[in-house]
């Protein structure tokens, strides 16, 4: 029997940008071409909203940016008005959670409620949170299986209330490509080059790892660090790499729309991150594109990175421990070679954007509308 396809309506109040937001956003164009219709709520200074009208994704501005009863009573309008046309309402941030749970609460008939927990941030016990996440939630899909074993363990919430669906990549993007042509296309140095893909936070742990590259330097002096990404930390990474004389071997090159090519002009993916975070997708790109990882085994990164097989894990804030694991593949070519090809193999056999989708559409006709099943 072919089921009918979905109204789906994503609801994300925060207004930065990382890999929360790129996973909505492929998420739903990945719908929107399987037939279903999709709508993403969002504040008017939301970096989401412009990245979503440049991909053509319906999208509408709202004042849900924090919590307050202003943004509760926007939503409810907005939701007592269409709410109805939808079939199911994912939801992906604390606020935006918040304010669609109570905002539903009052009014009738409105779409069940899925929430997405992209990180490893843990969630408060308190009976009004247990209220969100167990009864107004209709369903927990969680970024990693190791986060969805975390709420069980720590908030005892039942794994049937729970499904782990890591986040996908388009492997037709992200694959191996020439490294020499990547770099003269760049503008690069034929150098070895180690490289960071991540938001400028400081738990993706930038500033241990410019403290580890620089106590590498006199041992591998011809290496470079690119870090891709950008975000509030940028003028303390900025000062940070002046104060340790790194500014001929580190560059800062911010977001770019060809992160591919960055990746395939690496000889080393590095993050090192020390909280927040599901299975990052700066891991699952680099090691679709051949790359050997040096991580921490923080969230759910142990699903991606396999200590010893396509990667090395190295412990969270600890930059001797960084530059320790560095050393190792940074002078091993042979071994950066094994380790990129068991992880491309791994990303291949796992993190594919199809597979997401058919988890996640799994997830929407389970609890959808009957109607919509």
């Amino acid at each position: 029997m072919t089921r009918r396809p979905l109204g789906i309506l994503h609801t994300e109040s925060s207004i930065g940008w990382g890999g929360q937001e790129i996973r909505i956003l492929t998420e739903a164009q990945g719908m929107l071409r399987r037939g279903h219709r999709i709508t993403l709520l969002t504040p008017p200074e939301a970096l989401i909203l412009p990245a979503a009208q440049k991909m053509g994704l319906p999208v509408v501005a709202l004042p849900i940016g924090k919590k307050s009863l202003g943004a509760l009573a926007v939503l409810r309008r907005w939701l007592a008005a269409n709410g109805r046309d939808f079939d199911v309402i994912n939801m992906h941030s604390s606020t935006d959670s918040w304010l669609s749970a109570l905002a539903c609460r009052t009014l009738r008939d409105m779409p069940p409620l899925i929430r997405t927990r992209h990180v490893s941030t843990p969630v408060h016990n308190t009976l009004p949170t247990r209220w969100l996440y167990l009864r107004a939630t209709a369903h927990i899909v969680t970024a990693g299986e190791a986060l969805r074993q975390q709420l069980h363990r720590d908030n005892r919430f039942p794994l049937k209330h729970m499904t782990s669906v890591p986040t996908g990549i388009d492997l037709a993007r992200f694959q191996p490509r020439d490294q020499a042509a990547a770099r003269r296309k760049l503008g690069l140095a034929d150098l070895p080059t180690l490289g960071i893909v991540a938001t400028l936070r400081d738990w993706k742990g930038h500033a241990y790892l410019l403290e580890a590259f620089g106590q590498l330097r006199a041992r591998f002096p011809e290496w470079q660090l690119l870090v891709v990404g950008d975000g509030p930390m940028r003028e303390i990474l900025e000062q940070q790499t002046r104060d340790r004389r790194l500014d001929d071997r580190v560059r800062l090159v911010g977001n770019r729309d060809d992160v591919e090519l960055w990746l395939n002009a690496l000889d080393l993916f590095v993050l090192p991150s020390y909280g927040e975070e599901g299975v990052p997708q700066g891991i699952m790109q680099a090691m679709a594109c051949g790359l050997a990882v040096v991580s921490t085994p923080v969230g759910a990164i142990r699903e991606a990175v396999v200590d010893g097989e396509t990667g090395v894990l190295v412990e969270p804030r600890n930059s001797d421990a960084l530059a320790q694991g560095l050393a190792r593949l940074m002078s091993d070519a042979a071994q950066r070679r094994q380790m990129g090809e068991a992880g491309m193999r791994r990303a291949q056999a796992r993190f594919g954007i199809d597979g997401m989708l058919d988890r996640m559409e799994a997830v929407f006709y389970r609890f959808a509308r009957r109607e919509a099943a």
